[in-house]
């Protein structure tokens, strides 16, 4: 896969004025950011995709809708839609994303990547149709719709086939999206 150029922060999430690769910002544990994008359909079911086998991290998992790097100069919008773009071929607009905030995160998926990021957190609702999307071959490997009951019981029967972003984590996006469906 591609690296990309990411700009750096600092620990309140501030822009340095560095650049670096992504690839070194994980080995480093420099501070950048991502955007996470959380689809459901109006009914509430949630778009889950399903990592690549060739990812360096959580290869072949189940994980968040669509969720990508901020690149130099990207806003959290503008990354946020190009992922949906890139990843499942939706062209939406600013106006179809909910910011829900942002979380500060360090994470250890592996023993060469140190990933301190800033994650922006979205919710689009959307009439998503999977026969419609066209998938980034190197980085999506499928997609599945599922209703909030059952990613719940999935999340606890079959906890080692979702990308492990914490209990904490997958309750709060879970209350959001059934606030807002």
């Amino acid at each position: 896969m591609a690296d990309e150029l990411v700009d750096i922060l600092n620990h309140k999430g501030e822009l340095t004025g560095e650049v670096q690769l992504k690839s070194k910002a994980h080995e480093s544990g420099l501070w950048h950011a991502s955007a996470q994008v959380w689809i459901c359909t109006p009914e509430g079911k949630i778009l889950l995709q399903k990592r690549t086998l060739n990812k360096d991290t959580y290869p072949g998992l189940w994980d968040i809708s669509v969720a990508g790097h901020l690149s130099v100069g990207d806003t959290k919008v503008s990354a946020a839609l190009r992922e949906i773009k890139e990843e499942i071929g939706l062209d939406l607009k600013e106006e179809d994303l909910i910011f829900l905030k942002t979380i500060k995160r360090q994470k250890k998926p592996n023993s060469t990547t140190i990933d301190n990021e800033f994650n922006h957190l979205f919710l689009v609702k959307y009439p998503i149709e999977l026969s419609v999307l066209s998938l980034q071959q190197s980085e999506v490997a499928a997609v599945r719709l599922i209703d909030i009951e059952s990613f719940k019981k999935e999340l606890i029967q079959y906890k080692n086939t979702f990308v492990p972003h914490g209990d904490a984590y997958y309750s709060y996006i879970i209350s959001e999206i059934q606030k807002r469906t």
